[in-house]
Order: C-alpha cells, then structure tokens, then sequence
C-alpha cells in the first residue's frame, strides 16, 4: 500500500523534515542554533556517502549558478585566512573564525547544492515549515497570556553554549523579550532576537501559503502573521504586507490580461512619482522616528565600518568584527548589515563574492517566475533575503533560514523546479 505519509524514506529528506519540526523542541533546549548549522553538513555528508555508493541520479545536476555561490563561498574562506594573516590575529583566532564561517556565510552555498542536487519533495518542505509555523501560533497564545501573568521572559541560558557560539542570545530559552525603549513585551520566537523573527514571519509566509491542506495552511499563516506582528519589526510588517498579495494572488500574475493591468498601475505610480515619494518619504521618517535609539546605533555603525574599510582594509578587510565604542552601545562594527560587514570583515573581495552569486540568482529566478511556481515563491523568497541583508546579517542568521535556501536550490535545478514537482 503506498504511505501518504510526509516523510519519504531517505535520509535526506528524515533530516530535513526532523531539523525543521523539531525547532521548538530544540529551541527550549537551547539546541537549536548548534542543530542549524550541523544539519546542512550533515546532509552533505550523506549526501556524498549516497553517491559514492549508488552513483549520481538523473535530476542530480549542480547548475552554474550554484556553482557561482561555491565559488563565492570559497573567496569567503579565503578573504579571511588572508586578512587573519595581514592583521596577525594569530592561529586560534583563525581557527575560530574558520568554524564561524563552516556555520555561517558556509551554509548558504551548502543548502542551495543540497536543494538543487538532492531529490528532496518540495511539499514536504511546504508542510514541515508550516507545522513549525502552527508550534509558532500555539507558542505565540501562551506566552501572550503568561506576559499578561507577569510571568518574567526569559528562563535559563543552555548549557550547551559551552560549545560556543556568536552570543548568550543564540542560547537563551526565553517566552518573551521587552522592548528597551517602551518597556513593553517584545518576541523573538525561536530567533536570537526579534527582528530576526521578523525575518522568519516572512519567510513562512510563503511557504505557509502554498500548503495544499487548508488546516496547515491557514494556521501556518495564522502563526505566521502573529510571529511579524509580536516581532514589532518595522521592516517585517512592510514586507510582509507587500508580499502577502504576492504570495495569494500569484495565480493571476499567469494571465497576460494581469500582466497588462500591473503594467499600466505601475505607469500610473510613476508618473505620480513625486507625491508618492514624498508620502512614503514622510512615512519613513515616521516610523524610523518611532525608535530613534535603534535607528541611531544603526546608522553609526554603518558610518564607522564604511570608514575603517576604505582607510584600513579595502580588499581582503580586517578579518573580524570589532568592538564599537560607546557611541553605538558597544555593538560590533561589522554587524547589524551584512553588505558593511562584508566590506569591514572580508573587504570589497568578500563583498563580490555574496554580491556576483545573488544578481545571478535573482536574474534566474525573476526571467523564470512566470513559468514555474517553485521559481515564482523562491523569487520572494530571494527578495526578503535581499530586503533583509541591509538590516541583518545574513551569515550569522542562515542556521534559522536555510529552508530558503534549500527551496532556492530546487528552483535553480530546472529539472526539478517544475509545476509536476509542486
């Protein structure tokens, strides 16, 4: 009798399905952050081992823009070795630095040769994503009423941060956080902090909405949309309200007769640039003014790391982010902006080789959205990641988002990025 059950009978895909439901249950652990950046080795591994032994499947390519990001990830590797030696931060520091990278700018090349070279269902991803974001809403209900309680956030710190890790926060088990600025509660889920859950809202977003099953959808959005809105980031609740006709209407965008009509509404917004700028302008400021402490420490961290890259270390850059001074609260230059700290830590060198890949991927993706739903959400996908990379680091956030990625990975393998595979 065939099983309808999610999971097929490859390991592959028992990791994939396991590292994704499992994430509450390793996030009260504290887990979750050394399970995010082991699972994608862990996969290769296997990955390796299976085509040793059985040799290489039919729709097992690895296309050329996958291998762009290979590549890139290479240049990463190096840009560090090269700067750890020009700034002799000595061998352990470089050792160090090296595992950093295997967990971080690492796993993004990694996910999307696993998504493109293994034969992983993309609904089981669909599915698995949803059920987390159903933990979410459930997670989201229980903690509203405990902070309503007064029960405190926070928990305990694993123990297992002894193993090491960017910060206490990526070990912290906690319900709730409270914002610095209004003292009110604000979550950041199963993320370090919360704008990153911002981030994750809108990448389940999609995922949740393309769920065949009414129940898992609809509660995967659900969970989705109180994930952005308890998160108080003011770039996900803008991202995540213009992806949401993007992500239920993408039907329509088939029909040339919508095509047409999005042509001309884009004509019209055009030639009414000016008042629409200055309304949007305005509304900016607005909402950066809502939390100018944070808007502050960002924008001078920007400026320092520009600063430092074009007058200390232009190509290969300093190799390690860097205390900031009491002006940015102490936050690390290099942080905060992945294309800063890309130029701050691994110099114009480490900045071309995030910079080449991605334009690639989102020429292939955007030339390739109309004739393939799995192009279509991965091009979203690609957009928050794009949207997200001035306002987050990417390399230290990919142990929480590599679904992206790995659904990014199917879309670039034509062979598997069809509407059968859907």
């Amino acid at each position: 009798m065939h099983s309808t059950h999610p999971v097929r009978n490859y390991t592959e895909e028992k990791l994939v399905w396991f590292g994704l439901t499992l994430t509450y249950p390793l996030f009260f652990l504290g887990g979750l952050y050394i399970m995010g950046s082991l699972i994608g080795w862990m996969i290769f591994f296997v990955v390796i081992l299976r085509w040793y032994v059985n040799g290489k499947d039919k729709n097992s390519v690895i296309p050329v823009i996958v291998w762009l990001w290979i590549i890139g990830g290479l240049f990463m590797l190096l840009a560090l070795l090269i700067a750890h030696s020009n700034w002799d931060l000595g061998l352990a520091k470089t050792i160090k630095s090296s595992i950093g990278w295997a967990k971080g700018w690492a796993l993004m090349p990694l996910f999307l040769f696993i998504g493109a070279f293994v034969d992983i269902k993309p609904q089981l991803i669909v599915r698995a994503v949803s059920i987390v974001s159903f933990h979410t809403l459930i997670f989201a209900v229980v903690s509203i009423v405990l902070y309503l309680g007064g029960i405190p956030g926070d928990l305990f710190i694993s123990p297992l941060q002894v193993i090491g890790g960017p910060g206490e926060s990526f070990f912290t088990v906690s319900l709730y956080g409270l914002n610095p600025e209004t003292g009110a509660g604000r979550w950041r889920f199963f993320t370090p902090w919360a704008p990153a859950a911002g981030f994750m809202a809108c990448i389940f977003l999609i995922f949740t909405s393309q769920d065949k099953n009414v129940f898992w959808r609809n509660t995967g959005v659900l969970g989705s949309f109180f994930m952005c809105l308890l998160s108080q980031s003011r770039v996900g609740w803008a991202i995540y309200i213009a992806l949401m006709p993007l992500c239920f209407l993408s039907q329509y965008f088939q029909n040339p007769i919508w095509l047409i009509f999005f042509g001309v509404a884009i004509s019209a917004i055009l030639l009414l640039g000016e008042p629409v700028f200055h309304s949007l302008n305005n509304s900016y400021e607005d909402i950066k003014a809502s939390r100018p402490d944070s808007t502050r420490v960002r924008n001078t961290l920007e400026v320092l790391a520009l600063q430092r890259w074009e007058t200390e270390a232009p190509i290969w850059g300093h190799g390690i982010v860097e205390k900031g001074p009491k002006v940015v609260e102490g936050m690390p230059i290099g942080s905060h902006h992945s294309w800063y700290g890309l130029l701050f830590v691994k110099g114009i060198v480490g900045l071309l080789a995030l910079a080449i890949p991605l334009t690639f991927t989102c020429l292939y993706l955007f030339l390739n959205c109309l004739k393939s739903q799995i192009c279509f959400t991965a091009a979203l996908m690609a957009i928050v990641i794009i949207c997200y990379s001035f306002f987050e680091n990417l390399e230290i956030l990919s142990f929480i988002y590599w679904p992206a990625l790995l659904w990014i990975g199917i879309a670039l393998n034509p062979l598997k990025s069809g509407e059968i595979y859907v």
